[in-house]
């Protein structure tokens, strides 16, 4: 008969006197200590309700995921679909949620889920390497599921039942339906109070990691040919001790690399007098992120170029955050900042034509040097709610609530001919994390310096 449990090429065999050896004598688990309902629950019962009504009399499907194997038999570390826990508070692999439709409106909601096993009636809790207590640690039971997020569950082996049953439904599941997952990623671009919160404590996390760094310069200018790796680890470990992880692959480029906009290579020397750009951002362990980016000079003081340069970046920045406010387009800021930093680049001598036929919509040569757009929506995702419909998002009409990234860059490419040689292998991008609000605008990540005379305020300790 063929093992049923996910073991190891290289297991020993189980012989029948260690499976019954195994099967008793066990004391039962300690109860979940965190007990009652999450501070979640109460957000995501509003969320599930706002799905519901988008979609009558219809059963909607939305799963955690699984595992996704890192090489052979080591998977990566596990992190379940944003619009799952959205929905849910709900962070373990292998769940299910199901919106089942109630009457003539609403819903069910049904959450099946993969419990710990039950020692006296199952191996699985210590043959199964994926999902086995011993191997793997605790999961929560039916019940304590339950409790915590308010849900009705079930074991995720009664999921086939409902399928097959004899009810005869239309049926949407999220990973198969263009429509379900456009109209979750809408319903998430305002965010609430509580993921406002969230999204507060991943930046503030982000800006200690921040000063973790700085304070790690002075080492890395000894490390050799891969201090940024040096950078990466400590404001990981960060991530790590106050938050889940790191919300993306964190961007730590010295010198030229930062003219690669996503550069996670991070295995380049720190030297003095270059430029070391940060793209950094924890995410807590609500699994909201953080999205931040500084370009510091790496002794502590810009060159006169350095800080003319950075000014430019910083003014394109200030006017696109200007423009973030309710009402306003969401394309608004973009325009704001490419305004400023197209009239940088002709003050630089650097456009063939006008600063007005370059922003042509017709022309737009200027994105030569500042290539990307200049900033996202934020959440659970570092790029959130990417599957929102352009009419919502792109072209969609900032409200109260949305919290988005304001970051324009300029990237002087290495081997661009264009450019005057002093010029050359300069990268600069200065990010924020921006809230809507009903008069404007909050920068969650203000309390991190932005200008230059701060930023060597900042790091005078390092001189």
């Amino acid at each position: 008969m063929t093992d049923r449990f996910r073991t190891g090429s290289h297991d020993l065999p189980v012989t029948p006197a260690l499976e019954a050896f195994m099967a008793g004598d066990w004391a039962d688990p300690p109860a979940d200590e965190s007990g009652g309902p999450a501070e979640v629950a109460a957000w995501t019962a509003k969320r599930r309700a706002a799905l519901s009504q988008a979609f009558p009399g219809e059963r909607l499907v939305v799963a955690s995921g699984s595992y996704h194997a890192r090489s052979n038999d080591q998977d990566h570390r596990f992190r379940p679909h944003s619009d799952y826990v959205w929905l849910t508070g709900d962070q373990t692999s292998d769940a299910v949620l199901v919106l089942e439709p109630s009457g003539t409106q609403g819903h069910d909601a049904i959450l099946f889920v993969r419990p710990r096993a039950e020692r006296s009636t199952s191996a699985e809790f210590w043959r199964d390497r994926r999902y086995g207590e011993l191997w793997a640690g605790r999961r929560p039971s039916l019940a304590e599921t339950s409790a915590a997020y308010g849900l009705q569950c079930r074991h995720l082996d009664e999921l086939d039942a409902l399928a097959e049953s004899g009810r005869r439904v239309p049926t949407r599941v999220r990973d198969a339906d263009p429509e379900l997952a456009a109209v979750l990623s809408e319903l998430r671009l305002v965010k609430d109070d509580y993921e406002v919160e969230q999204l507060q404590l991943a930046v503030d996390i982000t800006a200690r990691g921040f000063a973790d760094v700085v304070a790690e310069l002075p080492r890395c200018l000894a490390l050799g040919e891969r201090a940024e790796r040096w950078i990466e680890g400590t404001f990981w470990r960060r991530a790590r001790l106050e938050g889940n992880d790191v919300g993306y692959s964190c961007i730590v480029a010295g010198g030229p690399h930062a003219t690669t906009l996503h550069w996670i290579a991070n295995d380049g020397p720190v030297r003095p007098g270059d430029l070391l750009l940060l793209d950094l951002g924890a995410e807590a362990r609500s699994l909201y992120t953080a999205d931040v980016t500084r370009t510091l000079p790496v002794t502590g003081t810009f060159t006169p170029l350095q800080r003319d340069l950075y000014q430019l970046v910083l003014d394109a920045q200030d006017a696109g955050i200007a423009a973030v406010r309710p009402g306003a387009r969401f394309r608004d800021f973009h325009g704001a900042c490419m305004a400023v930093m197209a009239r940088g680049l002709a003050d630089l001598g650097l456009l063939p034509c006008s600063v007005e036929e370059a922003l042509d919509p017709s022309s737009t040569i200027y994105r030569r040097w500042t290539l990307c757009g200049s900033g996202h929506m934020l959440g659970l995702d570092v790029h959130d709610c990417a599957q929102a419909r352009a009419q919502t998002y792109l072209d969609g009409v900032l409200r109260p609530g949305h919290v988005l990234t304001v970051e324009p860059g300029l990237y002087l490419q290495a081997e661009d001919l264009r450019l005057p040689e002093h010029l050359r292998g300069i990268g600069i991008r200065v990010e924020d994390d921006l809230l809507v609000t009903e008069t404007g605008s909050r920068n969650l990540s203000a309390a991190l310096p932005r200008t230059p005379s701060d930023i060597e305020q900042w790091m005078a300790p390092l001189r």
